[in-house]
């Protein structure tokens, strides 16, 4: 059964001025360096990478101007924009949007400003990237949940959104190291959950009403997969259910060690801010730059102790 997709509306930008956050930077020039992201308020990709980066950054010495596009793609065009105007040659960017800030990756490519994507890929433009192979995050969920689910299984997926690179990726894996291997698994519905964990707990209430059984739940990051498990803990079905996620954070750890979510795959924040920073300070010097590839680790309760703080 696929039930129809959710529409995620981006709300129009109010502000037209980029949103300054933290640190040195005096608004461009040829030595300094950009970092834009998508909402610096998500745990994983905002506050993690970012305050990661803010650090690394610091110790290179590096004059970066901050902006938070709050989730907001049309302000994410409006900051990038500022940049480029502004004479800065380098940009860190975690893209609100694959497919709208690929445009603008090519308009700063024109203009000779080299961009470092983190975390988050852009469909288009030239860009050096630093991440984690999504493909292998799906994968390693999807080899979980073959090893583990029964014959016959259901399954529901929560991607992040659809528009991005890394949540089809992520996809894409679990398919086919699960659902392409164990035809006798089905799923019963994919959805876009915003990477969310309201969104989350939403979407998994709405198949609590519809589905008689769900095996197990496997979401594209740990915030949805939170969600789902509130979802799941309110019906009463979270000892029937598996659910999976991505980004090892503490609060999926916390639940793996609670028996209330068996797997996360860890994301290494703090490589993927430092590959950054490391990119930033080279391209700033004017060296060669080349993409940065950051492991992803399966986590499930055998192997907790090991991450958990």
């Amino acid at each position: 059964m696929k039930l129809s997709k959710k529409y995620f509306g981006v709300l129009a930008g109010i502000f037209f001025s980029a949103s300054l956050m933290t640190g040195c930077g005096g608004g461009g020039g040829s030595d300094s360096v950009a970092y834009l992201c998508f909402d610096r308020a998500d745990t994983f990709g905002g506050k993690l990478i970012g305050e990661a980066f803010e650090k690394a950054a610091q110790s290179k010495g590096l004059n970066v101007t901050y902006y938070d596009a709050k989730g907001d793609a049309n302000l994410q065009v409006d900051q990038i924009r500022e940049v480029m105007a502004n004479g800065t040659k380098t940009i860190v960017l975690l893209a609100t949007d694959g497919d709208i800030m690929a445009t603008e990756v090519e308009k700063a490519n024109e203009e000779g400003i080299k961009v470092i994507t983190v975390n988050r890929g852009v469909n288009g433009g030239e860009h050096f990237d630093v991440m984690s192979d999504d493909l292998e995050a799906g994968k390693l969920q999807g080899d979980y949940m073959a090893k583990n689910l029964p014959q016959g299984a259901t399954v529901a997926y929560i991607e992040g959104t659809n528009t991005n690179s890394s949540a089809v990726k992520r996809w894409e894996g679990f398919k086919a190291s699960c659902l392409d291997k164990r035809p006798d698994i089905t799923l019963l519905d994919m959805q876009d959950g915003d990477w969310s964990k309201t969104e989350g707990m939403k979407i998994t209430a709405l198949w609590l009403t519809l589905f008689p059984k769900i095996d197990a739940i496997v979401c594209g990051n740990d915030q949805m997969a939170l969600g789902a498990i509130l979802a799941l803990k309110s019906a009463g079905k979270l000892q029937e259910c598996k659910v999976s996620g991505v980004d090892a954070v503490d609060d999926a750890l916390k639940a793996i060690a609670a028996g209330e979510m068996v797997q996360t795959i860890k994301q290494d924040a703090q490589k993927q801010a430092e590959g950054a920073a490391d990119l930033a300070a080279t391209a700033v010097s004017g060296g060669s730059l080349a993409n940065v590839t950051v492991p992803f680790v399966s986590i499930t309760k055998e192997n907790l102790s090991q991450f958990a703080k």
